[in-house]
C-alpha cells in the first residue's frame, strides 16, 4: 500500500511518485531472481542514475538532484521496500559522495557531476577486519611518496567492493587518532586486488569484499582536506550515512508490514479472515506503529539537518530505532504468515534475514547508544 507521506512540495511528491514506478517496475520484478543467485543487477544502478536518483541530496550546481534530505531518505525508503539491497547500495553511494562535496577544493568538485548523474558508482571503504567499531584502530596505510601516496594494507566490509568505481578510502598517514587521512581512491589500480565476495545471510545481489592494497600508489591530489583529518571527515559522513540506514530499515519494515496485511486479508481460519481474529489483529497493530514511529525519528534527524542544525544524536536515534524496529517487523511478519513464511514461497523470510545486518552497519546498535550517552554527558 502506499505511505500517506507528508511532504514540503509538489515537486517532491512528483519524485516520490516516479521513485514509487521505476521501484515497481525495475526493482520489484527482478529481486527475488538476483537475491536468490546472488547475481549483481547489471544496469540497474545506470536507470536509476538517468532518473536522477542517485545525486538527489547534493546541489544542482555540482550535478545533483538539490532535494532536501528529508526527500531523499524517503525515496531510499521506497526503494528498499523493494528491494534492500539496491537502496543500501544507494545509500552508501550517496555517502562516498559525502568527503569529495564537504571537503574537497573547488578543482577536486570538478569530479562531482559524473559521481553524482550516475555514470560513476561509488563505494565507502573505513572498515578493516580489527577495526570495525574501533575506527581509530585502522592499519591501512598511506605512505608519502614523490608520485603521491603509497597505500598498503587490508580494507574490510566493502559495499560494492570490486563492482564501483571509486571508493572514499581511509588509511593511515601519521599515529593516532589525527593520523588518518582521506582518499578518493579509484576501483581499479595496479597494486589492488579485490576478495572473494563474502557469504552473507542477506543483501546478495551486491557483493561485500575486501580490498587488498600492496603498494598501489594514488595520485597526490586524491587527498581529501587534510593529512590527518581522515576520522573528522569519515565520522561527519557516518552522520549522513546512519540516516540513509535507518530509512532503509523503515522501507524494507514497511514491505513486511505490507505483505503481512495483505496476506492476513486472504488466509482464513476458524471460518473468518486472520487479520479479524484479535490476536493476528494486535500484532498488525503493533508493527504498524513501529513502523510509523521510526520512520518519525528518522524524519525528525533529516529536518533538523535540511535546517542547519545539530543531528548527529538524533540520526544515532533514528538508526537505533529505525532497524530495531525492522528486526522486531519482519520477525513478525514470518509469525503472521506461520509455516508459510518460513519458506523461501514468500519474501518475509527474506525480509527477516536482511533486516539484521541493519543493526551491525554504520555503527552497531551498541554504538548508538554509546553515541546516544556521550552527549548526555557533554
Amino acid at each position: 500500500m502506499a505511505v500517506d507521506r507528508l511532504l514540503p512540495t509538489q515537486e517532491s511528491e512528483d519524485l516520490l511518485e516516479l521513485t514509487r514506478e521505476i521501484a515497481d517496475k525495475e526493482l520489484a520484478p527482478r529481486v527475488e531472481e538476483h537475491e536468490r543467485a546472488e547475481t549483481y543487477p547489471e544496469g540497474l544502478f545506470a536507470t536509476l542514475g538517468e532518473a536522477g536518483l542517485l545525486g538527489l541530496p547534493y546541489p544542482e550546481e555540482v550535478g545533483g538532484g538539490g532535494q532536501p534530505y528529508e526527500v531523499y531518505l524517503q525515496v531510499l525508503e521506497e526503494l528498499a521496500a523493494r528491494w534492500a539491497a539496491v537502496a543500501v547500495a544507494t545509500s552508501v553511494h550517496s555517502l562516498s559522495c559525502f568527503p569529495l562535496f564537504t571537503f574537497g577544493t573547488e578543482e577536486q568538485k570538478q569530479r562531482l557531476p559524473e559521481m553524482l548523474a550516475g555514470g560513476l558508482i561509488g563505494g565507502y571503504s573505513l572498515s578493516e577486519p580489527q577495526a570495525g567499531s574501533d575506527a581509530a584502530a585502522l592499519r591501512c596505510r598511506a605512505e608519502k611518496v614523490d608520485a603521491g601516496y603509497r597505500i598498503t594494507g587490508t580494507k574490510a566490509w566493502i559495499t560494492h567492493g570490486g563492482v564501483a568505481d571509486f571508493y572514499a578510502l581511509f588509511a593511515r598517514t601519521g599515529e593516532g587518532s589525527r593520523g588518518v587521512s582521506c582518499f578518493l581512491a579509484p576501483g581499479q589500480a595496479e597494486g589492488l586486488e579485490w576478495g572473494k565476495p563474502e557469504e552473507k545471510m542477506g543483501l546478495h545481489a551486491i557483493p561485500t569484499t575486501t580490498a587488498n592494497w600492496d603498494g598501489a600508489v594514488l595520485d597526490a591530489d586524491r587527498l581529501i582536506g587534510a593529512e590527518g583529518q581522515g576520522l573528522e571527515i569519515a565520522f561527519s559522513a557516518l552522520d549522513s550515512g546512519r540516516l540513509g540506514i535507518a530509512a532503509c530499515a523503515v522501507g524494507l519494515a514497511q514491505g513486511a508490514l505490507d505483505a503481512a496485511v495483505d496476506y492476513a486479508n486472504e488466509r482464513s481460519t476458524f471460518g473468518k479472515k486472520i487479520v479479524d481474529h484479535q490476536g493476528l489483529g494486535f500484532v498488525l497493530a503493533d508493527m504498524a506503529a513501529a513502523v510509523d514511529s521510526a520512520r518519525a525519528t528518522y524524519l525528525d534527524a533529516a529536518r533538523r539537518r535540511d535546517l542547519g542544525r545539530p543531528y548527529g544524536r538524533q540520526a544515532s536515534v533514528a538508526k537505533l530505532v529505525a532497524t530495531d524496529a525492522a528486526m522486531k517487523v519482519t520477525t513478525d511478519a514470518v509469525q503472521v504468515f506461520g509455516g508459510y513464511g518460513y519458506t523461501r514461497d514468500f519474501p518475509v523470510e527474506r525480509y527477516m534475514r536482511e533486516a539484521k545486518i541493519m543493526q551491525i552497519f554504520e555503527g552497531t546498535n551498541q554504538i548508538q547508544r554509546l553515541v546516544i550517552s556521550r552527549h548526555f554527558a557533554r
